[in-house]
């Protein structure tokens, strides 16, 4: 418990850092917030009365202090673009996003723990060098470029599979059915390339340095099956394969802005997307906000796992 709870007083400051500094990267960039709303032919007076509206005019200190202010009470203010609340758009692309990024997050650690398996157990055989190949390669490929050729080859060529959107209806009659599903598929795909190598080159590493320790030669020659060296094994490596696989699921979740662009996916990178060409200022800073606190929360849930799994990192 100690250790959790100096965890979550380190978070506090991480938070409070986070906002102060997506506030003011935001404030400091060139360009006119209100470009998105005022018409071209705007008066100056129409200019003054949205710049004081949106609270624009105030000096940069008292506009961060009142913003934390509402966004510790729930309100991160309106859209400029869509004049909707920015939590109600921020809430829809991040239960977009975490399904995207959940399934994205399921196959790439499915596939990496069988890759980083496979070439712990068989290291120096083919099957390694195929292994550690393909989880190089899914870390070094550009995602983006991936799902473009995904689209080319499953969506224009063969026609299987939709190439953008997210169901009929948009995401707001989300289902779990393969009406739906298969708008998601390309874009899962796209995003599981990167955390499979990640994981796959993690679990090698970590089942290659397990197998060569002294208790599972002593193991082995004491008899036991392969079966029951596994577990041991699965033991040791569990841990830290779970807390890779937390961090990659933040990573997709706040760091997909160019596949749910590909894709036209309604998720928090499709939306940062627009906000940024848009300089919507209040749904930028919500959106980054939010995604720190959900990354700073699923970073926690992760600690709190490896301490269940793994004890003497309590008393270390």
């Amino acid at each position: 418990m100690q250790y959790l709870f100096r965890r979550i007083l380190y978070a506090v400051p991480i938070l409070l850092g986070v906002a102060l500094l997506c506030f003011s990267l935001v404030h400091i960039a060139p360009g006119d917030p209100l470009v998105s709303v005022l018409p071209p032919d705007a008066s100056e007076e129409l200019r003054r009365q949205l710049t004081a509206l949106y609270g624009f005019d105030k000096p940069f200190l008292e506009q961060f202090v009142h913003w934390l202010w509402r966004a510790l009470h729930g309100d991160l203010g309106t859209s400029i673009a869509t004049s909707r609340p920015v939590m109600a758009e921020v809430g829809n692309a991040v239960v977009n996003s975490l399904r995207l990024a959940t399934i994205a997050t399921l196959i790439g650690f499915s596939f990496g723990c069988l890759f980083g398996f496979v070439a712990g157990y068989l290291r120096d055989s083919i099957a390694d060098r195929t292994a550690s190949l393909l989880s190089v390669l899914g870390v070094s490929i550009p995602h983006y470029w991936l799902g473009m050729v995904l689209v080319i080859a499953f969506s224009v060529l063969l026609g299987w599979l939709p190439a953008t959107g997210a169901g009929p209806g948009g995401s707001g009659d989300w289902a779990w059915d393969w009406e739906h599903m298969q708008y998601m598929l390309l874009p899962a795909v796209t995003m599981s390339v990167i955390p499979m190598g990640i994981v796959a080159r993690t679990v090698r590493a970590l089942v290659a340095e397990i197998l060569s320790n002294e208790f599972i030669v002593g193991l082995r020659a004491r008899g036991l099956s392969d079966l029951a060296v596994f577990r041991h094994v699965l033991k040791n490596v569990a841990p830290t394969a779970l807390s890779v696989m937390g961090l990659q699921l933040g990573y997709l979740l706040g760091g997909s802005i160019l596949i749910e662009t590909v894709f036209s996916w309604p998720g928090t990178g499709f939306l940062l997307n627009s906000a940024i060409f848009q300089r919507d200022f209040p749904l930028l800073q919500g959106t980054i906000l939010v995604l720190a606190v959900f990354f700073v929360l699923l970073n926690l849930l992760v600690d709190t796992l490896q301490t269940l799994f793994d004890p003497r990192i309590q008393r270390s």
